[in-house]
């Protein structure tokens, strides 16, 4: 019996020597942890397309929800107007007067330069008869404010037809040239509220939740949709004080967890600055081994596709 119990000890002591040797002596344990992206809406709206469920894989630019934008639609509509009120403004200041009304200031400037050679003439010859005693000095005099006259009225005609060309004052074109940038400034803000009440999928991920259904209000700022991009997925553990030496960011480590036909890669992107875990009492030689620091490495976009939140891992340090 002695010799019969010696052997089943001795075969219990292989078996768990063996089972223990599963693990090797550098393998710490750790979990899989997802970084998760909340999409929102910065404005408020009543939910009218959930394009996506749970579960769903989506891809770059593609649509994941939509809110009502009926008063977005209405300010866009108004801010396009205007801008096309203040441009025509802008537009009638830097073309001058119409073309028709130019037309009539040139007949006009015309005709004044014609009455201006007829009182010219009849100057000229009455001044031939003053030497003679024929015209009075009353009707030389007449004759000389009518020319007068004549003269100041082309000067006149021709003034008005250079403004008419000219166009509006420069303050009050530059005055609707600012008109016209506000109203562009207002236009894009318009623009873009429209464009918010969509949103897109930023990269290729996996539909993790959906926090609203159809037809519900949604207050600005509320995540709709949770997504986990598979870059985001990362293997979190912790070391030891005395093995922490032995891991370096940017290092590899190997991750294996149950199931898994091979052991994963994952390059440690995070060290903490601080131990974690550590009973309140005054670090000595005995306590310190209760010291333990997070380390986080994150997968390729390949090994994530293959990873869920949550799994735990044993993490062969280097």
């Amino acid at each position: 019996m002695r010799i019969l119990s010696a052997a089943i000890l001795s075969a219990f002591a292989a078996a768990l020597l063996a089972g223990c040797s599963n693990h090797s002596a550098g393998d710490v344990q750790g979990y899989i942890e997802g970084e998760y992206v909340y999409l929102a809406a910065p404005l408020g709206g009543a939910l009218t397309n959930l394009a996506v469920a749970r579960g769903d894989a989506v891809t770059t630019g593609q649509l994941l929800f939509e809110l009502e934008r009926q008063s977005e639609t209405a300010a866009l509509a108004q801010a396009e107007k205007n801008l096309t009120q203040a441009q025509a403004q802008l537009d009638d200041l830097t073309k001058g007067r119409r073309p028709t009304e130019i037309a009539s200031l040139g007949a006009q400037l015309e005709r004044a330069q014609a009455d201006l050679k007829l009182s010219a003439a009849q100057l000229a010859r009455r001044e031939k008869l003053d030497t003679s005693d024929v015209v009075s000095k009353e009707e030389l005099d007449q004759t000389h404010a009518q020319n007068e006259a004549n003269q100041a009225q082309v000067r006149q005609l021709e003034a008005d037809l250079a403004t008419a060309k000219l166009g509006g004052r420069d303050d009050a074109v530059r005055a609707a040239l600012a008109a016209v940038e506000a109203q562009r400034a207002a236009l894009d803000k318009a623009r873009w509220s429209f464009d918010q009440k969509q949103q897109f999928a930023p990269a290729n991920a996996t539909v993790h939740d959906t926090l609203y259904r159809q037809g519900e209000w949604v207050a600005a700022g509320n995540p709709v949709v949770v997504l986990l991009p598979p870059e985001n997925l990362k293997v979190r553990f912790f070391v030891p004080q005395e093995k922490l030496s032995r891991v370096k960011t940017g290092k590899t480590v190997s991750v294996k967890c149950d199931g898994a036909a091979h052991p994963f890669s994952a390059t440690v992107n995070y060290i903490s600055t601080q131990a974690e875990y550590t009973p309140p009492v005054i670090f000595s030689r005995e306590t310190r081994a209760n010291l333990v620091f997070m380390i986080e490495a994150k997968f390729s976009t390949t090994d994530a596709a293959e990873l869920r939140p949550g799994q735990p891992v044993d993490v062969q340090l280097p």
